[in-house]
């Protein structure tokens, strides 16, 4: 299916927008308002401790040895289940999958890489979606990943959107990725204990990887990161909810799907069910345990108005409770600027984020005295920028994990 970038950004947008005022409007929801959770995984592993609130965060839950995925010969592979913090500062329990060279020396470098989940069910997770049989439901980097394998470095790849699957919240995931950083380490037999330590992801997940990566100071101070590699990341997605459309469009599902993954984690504050008319009803059902594929050809060709009210969007932005949420989850609104280098890239042309924010966001850790190295990478669209921009991403990681210091172009 052919995504027009655009276009996408402006039913993602519009539906945080519309969705959300229902806290706003007197209107009647045409019918059930229960917010729809995942349906939990049919294994003990990923259940929550009793005990989870005596821990702390990144203490190890439980670990289990898995194969290599598909892909990664060579590879020996453990899973961990560590405790974290949700949005509200609530106890957690995630997972991290960790993949390292066979005979990997002790104390190589660590590269915590977030996948891009597009997604609202847990099966859609990187612990899952990398043994899926299923190639649609894999997790697309995967064949770029392997580089950092052949490079002698372990991978830790977190079920960043959490319990909750809570696609577009990126607080929780930038804590659940530091976290699992912490379990990793803390794991002996890893031996990556005082690893130096990189954080990577494109998309929705290099807009974790840019969260993770200012709040690491003050959240998680003790780690040793080395810098930040993010590429195609949408850093204000405020700024995204401006852009408004009305009519139908191929991507409408990952709209929906975020909409909905934001009021997983924010019930009180972004009630999207609430406002949904009775077929938006039905597509929240059908979506609630989907991957991006199914949530694209279940939304494809729908608009704002065959879902919900669109009449009472434009006042969203104007609640102080949405207000907070998007600026809780937007890194461009988020004052503090990472302790390490930053290394970025996107396509010039890329219209499904908004190119300012990454222009205001690096200039304001320049000014802070942040290393950044920005790059444009020949790319006419978002998927494509992805996979060009990669090796110099690897590249920068190389020097960091070296010691080099890094060349900035603020």
């Amino acid at each position: 299916m052919r995504l027009t970038a655009g276009s996408m950004t402006r039913r993602i947008g519009t539906a945080i927008i519309i969705a959300a005022t229902a806290a706003l409007t007197a209107a009647t929801p045409a019918g059930a308002d229960t917010i729809v959770y995942p349906a939990t995984l049919d294994d003990a592993f990923f259940s929550t401790p009793a005990d989870i609130a005596d821990r702390q965060p990144g203490d190890v839950l439980a670990v289990r040895a898995v194969p290599p995925p598909l892909g990664f010969p060579g590879t020996d592979a453990v899973q961990l289940k560590f405790r974290s913090t949700n949005s509200h500062g609530e106890p957690i329990s995630a997972v991290t999958t960790v993949l390292s060279p066979h005979g990997a020396a002790p104390g190589r470098p660590l590269l915590s890489y977030q996948a891009i989940i597009n997604a609202l069910g847990l099966e859609c997770a990187p612990s899952t979606a990398l043994y899926a049989a299923n190639p649609l439901r894999g997790i697309r980097e995967a064949p770029g990943l392997f580089l950092a394998i052949q490079r002698g470095w372990s991978l830790a790849i977190p079920d960043h959107l959490g319990p909750n699957s809570a696609y577009g919240a990126a607080k929780v995931g930038a804590q659940i990725t530091l976290d699992g950083i912490r379990a990793v380490q803390q794991h002996s037999p890893l031996r990556l204990a005082d690893s130096p330590v990189g954080l990577a992801g494109y998309s929705g997940g290099g807009m974790t990887t840019a969260m993770a990566a200012v709040l690491a100071p003050t959240y998680a101070p003790e780690l040793d990161l080395v810098g930040s590699a993010f590429g195609g990341a949408p850093l204000d997605i405020g700024e995204m909810a401006k852009g408004l459309g009305e009519s139908a469009h191929p991507a409408f599902g990952l709209a929906m799907a975020a909409a909905l993954g934001l009021e997983r984690e924010y019930p009180d504050r972004m009630p999207i069910t609430a406002q949904l008319n009775e077929p938006g009803q039905v597509l929240r059902d059908r979506i609630a345990n989907a991957c991006t594929n199914e949530i694209l050809a279940s939304g494809a060709g729908l608009s704002i108005a065959d879902v919900a009210d669109p009449a009472v969007g434009m006042s969203l932005l104007e609640s102080p409770s949405v207000r907070e949420v998007l600026i809780e989850n937007s890194v461009e609104q988020v004052q503090a600027v990472p302790n390490a280098p930053v290394y970025e890239w996107h396509s010039p042309t890329d219209v499904l984020i908004p190119l300012d924010s990454i222009t205001t966001t690096l200039r304001r850790y320049c000014d802070a005295g942040v290393p950044v190295r920005s790059e444009h990478v020949p790319s006419p669209d978002h998927i494509t920028a992805a996979v060009i921009g990669l090796p110099g991403a690897l590249d920068f990681f190389d020097g960091r994990f070296a010691g080099v210091e890094p060349t900035s172009n603020c």
